[in-house]
């Protein structure tokens, strides 16, 4: 990994870009936030007083000219890849999804070809399977992602970036608050404020704090040239939704139901592998990791920096 880095983070505004920019700061290194105007609120979250040390660009990465100007302009080392819209977005607006998710990461790796940067770290996903654990995606969202770890190939081959892709599961705790996964960190939220909740769903899955995926995304993009276009499920911690209920209930003594509905997507990670490219990884216990978000949620609570969910009618 690289010492003194400095670092382009696109869709820092997001959870996992917040959590991202969290991890580099804390190890000493210089964040480039870029992303579209507004939705302050989870950097403000996450990175609180540290959020003064980030350079922050309001920027789209449709914008291929104005992306590679920043890259050089910003004198970039590396890039972590993060902006993107997700299944409810895409969903509602496939034209805009599928120029933003696909056309957006070519943008990239186009601005990382220009400046000469030989790696990538990228946000594929677990969408891109089938519950058969086949990479045969069942939305249009997992079709674009299965299509940038095609991309990722290509540019490897014919420009010789290496690449990193990640494929999240269900990433919870603070600022996780969007997304078709997103309703354990709302029950979090919710058992924090006092407040019973059901989540719509259930089955196994596995479950990635926030502060662990942001690490682990972090020094995806801190890796030097691995030699090749890899994309990895990242590991967690594997677990039925009613382990997940009882570690809400422990953390808070406020009850958690749910749907008993499986999401369609397999729960196998690649630790092993992954650990060859960026080093040995440390998850966070899942009772721990649950915790901690309660209390998180605690706290920006009291501070109001978030507001308690609205209870069911």
């Amino acid at each position: 990994m690289s010492a003194n880095a400095r670092v382009l983070v696109t869709g820092a505004k997001g959870c996992i870009g917040a959590w991202t920019a969290r991890y580099l700061l804390d190890q000493g290194h210089e964040v480039v936030a870029l992303d579209l105007a507004g939705n302050m609120h989870r950097l403000e979250m996450i990175l609180e007083d540290d959020l003064a040390r980030v350079t922050l660009l309001e920027g789209d990465v449709l914008d291929v000219a104005a992306l590679t100007e920043t890259v050089q302009a910003q004198a970039i080392t590396h890039i972590c890849h993060l902006a993107g819209l997700q299944v409810p977005t895409c969903r509602a607006k496939p034209t805009l999804g599928a120029q933003v998710n696909v056309v957006g990461t070519v943008n990239v790796f186009e601005a990382a070809r220009a400046a000469g940067l030989k790696h990538i770290a990228y946000a594929s996903s677990i969408a891109a399977y089938n519950i058969e654990g086949a990479l045969e995606p069942r939305t249009l969202y997992g079709v674009w992602k299965l299509a940038n770890e095609g991309t990722g190939r290509v540019y490897h081959l014919e420009n010789g970036i290496s690449s990193i892709g990640l494929r999240p599961y269900i990433v919870y705790g603070l600022g996780r608050d969007f997304g078709m996964t997103s309703t354990p960190t709302t029950a979090m939220l919710s058992a924090a404020a006092g407040q019973d909740f059901h989540i719509s769903y259930g089955g196994v899955g596995i479950y990635h704090s926030g502060k662990d995926i942001g690490m682990i995304f972090a020094r995806a993009a801190l890796a030097t040239d691995i030699g090749r276009a890899a994309a990895y499920n990242p590991p967690g911690n594997t677990a039925h939704m009613s382990e997940i209920t009882a570690a809400i209930a422990a953390a808070s003594g406020v009850s958690v139901t749910f749907d008993d509905n499986a999401l369609p997507f397999p729960y196998e990670y690649d630790a092993e592998s992954l650990a060859d490219a960026i080093g040995p990884i440390e998850i966070t216990p899942l009772a721990q990791g649950i915790a901690e978000s309660v209390e998180s949620f605690r706290r920006a609570l009291a501070n109001g920096r978030i507001q308690a969910p609205q209870p069911a009618a």
